[in-house]
């Protein structure tokens, strides 16, 4: 991705009322907004992520490139945990659900400092605020790419809101859709769940399909598929227009 595509690619979700910030840790590249700046806070909550994970690994090195879901035995890290359990409910490898499991674990520790907070990891978005906010949803060429946004609202609760593409970035798929978004209340499942989703999409015809296999899917609250000009969209999801956003 390059840098002027990263630019309109990260102005996703509007927040303005609250201050933002960046952390970045080795692959890690988080955009957060928090009621104060917290970069300190969530730059050792990454940290700590990343080093239960990179240790887990060192012991099991599989875990990393596995594309099937992979079994724990006895005590793992929480990340560990949950990145191998979104991998179990949507069918994939645990990797899958990386990006959004970090989200999740450093929203969740800035929780205790701010009661609003939204980290996006690469398209990837852990979302816990009081009111609703609009995710934009960016699909690299097709047309409707950052013109129609989700309008979320967690109700003070958490969600996760996760996009996969296989034409936009260098996260793994094997299939060719422009954007698959998937919302659930854990960012983990999420991010698996639409990597699980966009493997199945290789051109418009199968979306129909590809929406009957996310539904299927347990704790997944809604999705929406993106090929070209074509949308494939279920659960309670409200899209909305964005004006002028593109670009």
């Amino acid at each position: 991705m390059n840098t002027a595509e990263e630019k309109v690619y990260r102005n996703r979700v509007d927040a303005s009322e609250l201050a933002s910030f960046q952390v970045r840790v080795k692959e890690t590249d988080l955009l957060i907004h928090a009621e104060t700046d917290l970069a300190s806070i969530a730059r050792d909550a990454v940290l700590r992520c990343r080093g239960y994970l990179e240790a887990y690994i060192g012991l099991n090195p599989e875990f990393q490139h596995v594309l099937a879901p992979w079994k724990t035995e006895g005590p793992v890290p929480p990340i560990v945990r949950e990145m191998a359990r979104a991998a179990q409910a949507a069918g994939v490898g645990p990797m899958a659900a990386v990006a959004g499991a970090i989200s999740e674990q450093v929203g969740s520790e800035l929780l205790k400092a701010s009661r609003q907070v939204i980290v996006e990891n690469g398209g990837d978005v852990f979302i816990h605020t009081q009111a609703p906010v609009v995710v934009g949803i960016y699909a690299g060429r097709s047309p409707l790419s950052l013109r129609i946004g989700l309008r979320v609202d967690p109700a003070g609760r958490p969600m996760g809101v996760c996009t996969s593409s296989g034409t936009v970035g260098h996260s793994m798929s094997f299939g060719k859709a422009d954007a698959v978004c998937v919302t659930s209340r854990s960012c983990a499942l999420a991010d698996a769940a639409a990597t699980a989703i966009g493997n199945r999409v290789g051109s418009k015809s199968d979306i129909a399909n590809a929406v009957e296999f996310g539904k299927a899917i347990a704790g997944i609250e809604g999705l929406l598929i993106i090929v070209a000009d074509q949308i494939g969209l279920w659960g309670g999801l409200e899209l909305v227009a964005l004006e002028g956003k593109n670009g």
